[in-house]
């Protein structure tokens, strides 16, 4: 989990929801869930939170804030390029992967 300061002043999130693939637990999402906080997402500059979630059904949800739509769009596109990241999707079932971005009006 990420969270700076208070995230009153958000504008953007992203929403991945996915499943982990069959030979993967929890343990293994969890601890390169913290590498991908620790060694990448916290330097990006616009980043206010992350949160990973765990619904029913072996459901999860990656959530992550950002300053604006764009900034949350460019952060993940950055995923791709980084190490952790790249280490950390690899666990998810790709078919179940289901992002999308959101601008908060109100």
């Amino acid at each position: 989990m990420i969270l700076r300061g208070t995230t009153a002043n958000f504008r953007g999130v992203e929403l991945a929801f996915f499943r982990l693939k069959r030979d993967v637990n929890e343990a293994q999402l969890l601890a390169l869930s913290e590498q991908v906080n620790n060694m990448f997402l916290t330097n990006q500059e616009g980043l206010l939170a992350r949160f990973l979630l765990r619904g029913n059904a072996g459901l999860y949800v990656d959530m992550t804030f950002a300053t604006t739509q764009a900034r949350a769009e460019e952060i993940c596109q950055l995923w791709l390029s980084h190490a952790a990241a790249k280490a950390y999707l690899k666990l998810l079932d790709e078919r179940s992967v289901d992002m999308s971005f959101w601008t908060r009006i109100g």
